[in-house]
């Protein structure tokens, strides 16, 4: 091995944003919902302050953003509408299936959604074999993203050191969790809601936004220890 590259034993996907095109349709969904009640807000904010955050952790915002508190069946209804635009919108991220197919890593699912979501989102993109049980939520954990707790219990029940292991976010707040967490992490920006709004990554983060390059970033990461 050159350089101070480390082989890379786990890859973890975010999944809305970076194993599925959804942010976008997420977005609709909340700001046409928000609509209905009268609050105002836009693709920015939902970039800005939603992107990678549980649920609850939205409604919490929007509380505070407006001083107001949301209807009881508010989140239930979110994810009725959402999941309806997902049976027939729904796609994978450009190129994703055929990297996929020749990755010879161990992979996992960790995201902030909820699990009938995620589960629901694997199957509509014809990923659910592929990722089998190795699907982790913020649910069973204490603290969400980008509290370092879900990679950490992912990583965990994969057998994994953190260390050897490769996060793919698209949010701020997955960066900052896989940093906490000690994991390497690279930022996809190939999905809808980027484009043309590309992410704010720290300086030191690698971005991408085509899953072709993904094999040679992985190569260089575990020959020199980082993007060269």
């Amino acid at each position: 091995m050159q350089g101070n590259g480390m082989r890379i034993g786990l890859v973890i996907f975010d999944c809305d944003g970076v194993i599925a095109d959804s942010e976008v349709l997420s977005a609709s969904v909340m700001i046409a919902q928000l609509a209905e009640l009268g609050l105002s807000i836009g693709p920015d904010d939902v970039r800005r302050d939603f992107l990678g955050r549980s649920f609850p952790t939205v409604a919490k915002v929007i509380r505070e953003r407006f001083n107001r508190a949301l209807p009881e069946d508010f989140e239930a209804e979110y994810r009725r509408r959402l999941l309806l635009r997902f049976e027939d919108e729904l796609a994978p991220t450009p190129g994703l299936p055929a990297m996929l197919a020749q990755l010879r890593k161990p992979c996992c699912v960790a995201t902030s959604s909820s699990r009938p979501r995620v589960e629901r989102t694997l199957q509509l993109i014809g990923l659910s074999e592929f990722f089998g049980p190795h699907v982790f939520t913020s649910s069973q954990v204490a603290h969400g993203k980008p509290a370092p707790d879900l990679f950490l219990f992912a990583a965990n029940r994969m057998g994994v050191d953190p260390a050897a292991t490769l996060v793919i976010e698209d949010s701020l707040p997955g960066i900052e969790a896989a940093r906490a967490a000690g994991m390497r992490v690279l930022a996809y920006r190939g999905a809808s809601h980027l484009r043309g709004h590309p992410l704010a990554t720290p300086a030191d983060v690698h971005s991408f936004d085509n899953w072709e390059d993904f094999p040679h970033l992985l190569e260089e990461i575990e020959t020199f220890g980082e993007i060269r």
